[in-house]
Parts: structure tokens; C-alpha cells; sequence
């Protein structure tokens, strides 16, 4: 679960002039809200309680959905969907044992995703986009390529397993994982210059629960592991974790 932020919407109306068969469909969905427990940074520095909102919405070609953002299906044939989207990236704030970094704004990111889903309860899927709105050098390529898997468990419960893997550029990466000669001075952590690759694998299991009519408890766990250059980070090794968790709840209502 990701926080939407106003980017996310102006997109909406950006994609709305694109989809044109979208304003004879009903929306269709759940929408919610709930609590996250996860890292403030992608570094692990620390832990923090967030209330985050809860979106599955489809609107005929539109979706908008708490972890892939905003989509357009221009592409929509025999499984395969393609076509643009947009979605949040959340920054840093550099306090606690962060202090003398630089922060890093909230942004937008922008792209491209293809993905693959022959039946309801699975899909692989790739993105690749372009952050944009950060501060000086910020802003970079980044991308990541998953799949997911849904199952009955019986009683309306449903699971859901997914694998995920984060890249991205070198000035991306440097904007999280990256000390410069002015941070290290003002932090006391060791210089360190980040390269572009993979930065996490995250494995995340989730449930949804049915309380009554069209409302139901969502609950999700995950794991995530920094590899390369994420990994080598003097940050990581300083003062946050190459192995980091999340767990979060939602209650939402599903739209018939």
C-alpha cells in the first residue's frame, strides 16, 4: 500500500481524455482505509505507523490501485494489457539517525508497464518510469518486475502471494543509498556513491477476510531484502538493515 498523492490525480484527468470507453463503464472495485507499520526510508533507518488509504478501482480502462498507482489499459487483448501510468514515490525526511542528509521530496513517477494476466487470481507484470517533481538531482529511472498469485482458502477468505523486484538508475539510487563528501561531514557516515541495478526483492502475503456484505478486513505482510548497490550502502551499514519487514491492515467496501 502506497500513499496517493495529488499527482496521482491530476493524472486521472489527463488519462480520463484517453479513455473514452471508460465514461459508459461503472466504477467497479474496494476502496478503504488503514495502518501501515514500515520502514521510514528505503535504507531501514527506523520504523514508523502510517495510515494509508486502501484503492482497487477500475473504471473500463482506468484503474487506480494503492501499489501499481494509476493506469491506462490502451493495450487490452488476451491477457496482455499495456499502456502508460502514474504513480507516487515517497521522499525522505533526513532527522533521527538521518540527520545531516540531505531530504528527499515526494515525487511523481511516470512510465510505461506491460503485464500479463490470463486468469483473475494471477499476473506478471513489468514497469519502468521516470521520477519527476524531486529537488536538484533527485530524479531518475526506476522500474520493477513481479508477479502475483491469488487462491481460495475457503469461507470467502482469499490469498494472495507476490514476489517483486525494485531497480533503478545510479542517480536514483544515489538520491536514497548515497553520501556525498558535504552529507558525510554533516551525518558522520562514511562517503559512499550508489550504482544503478537492482535494489530490493520483496516477497508479500496477503489475505482478505469477509466481515458482511461487501465489507471485508485486508491484511498483508512483507519481506524485503536490499541486494547490490542498496545493499552495500554505508547508510544500510550504518544505521538501517539490508533485511527490512511491513505489515499492514484495511478495512475496505467492495463496489458491486
Amino acid at each position: 500500500m502506497l500513499k496517493v498523492s495529488s499527482a496521482v490525480f491530476i493524472g486521472l484527468l489527463g488519462l480520463w481524455g484517453f479513455s473514452s470507453t471508460a465514461l459508459a463503464d461503472p466504477i467497479t472495485g474496494e476502496v478503504g482505509a488503514g495502518l501501515s507499520y514500515q520502514p521510514h526510508d528505503p535504507t531501514g533507518s527506523r520504523y514508523e505507523t502510517r495510515p494509508v488509504p486502501y484503492l482497487d478501482l477500475d473504471w473500463g480502462n482506468v484503474s487506480l490501485s494503492t501499489d501499481d498507482g494509476l493506469t491506462w489499459s490502451a493495450l487490452n487483448t488476451n491477457g496482455f494489457t499495456a499502456g502508460p501510468y502514474v504513480n507516487y514515490l515517497q521522499g525522505r525526511t533526513s532527522n533521527g539517525s538521518l540527520q545531516g542528509l540531505r531530504n528527499v521530496s515526494d515525487m511523481a513517477e511516470v512510465g510505461g508497464f506491460v503485464q500479463y494476466a490470463p486468469a483473475e487470481f494471477w499476473r506478471v507484470y513489468a514497469q519502468m518510469g521516470q521520477t519527476v517533481g524531486g529537488g536538484r538531482d533527485q530524479s531518475g529511472v526506476v522500474g520493477k518486475l513481479g508477479g502475483e498469485l491469488g487462491y481460495p482458502l475457503g469461507g470467502g477468505i482469499i490469498g494472495s502471494s507476490g514476489l517483486m523486484a525494485h531497480f533503478a538508475d545510479a542517480r536514483q539510487t544515489q538520491t536514497y543509498f548515497g553520501v556525498d563528501a558535504d552529507e558525510s561531514a554533516a551525518s558522520g557516515i562514511r562517503p559512499y556513491n550508489a550504482s544503478a541495478g537492482f535494489q530490493n526483492l520483496t516477497l508479500t502475503q496477503s489475505f482478505e477476510f469477509p466481515l458482511a456484505s461487501n465489507w471485508s478486513l485486508l491484511t498483508s505482510a512483507s519481506w524485503v531484502h536490499l541486494v547490490g548497490s542498496a545493499a552495500n550502502s554505508t547508510i544500510v551499514k550504518e544505521t538501517g538493515d539490508v533485511n527490512q519487514g511491513q505489515v499492514q491492515t484495511a478495512i475496505s467496501y467492495k463496489f458491486d
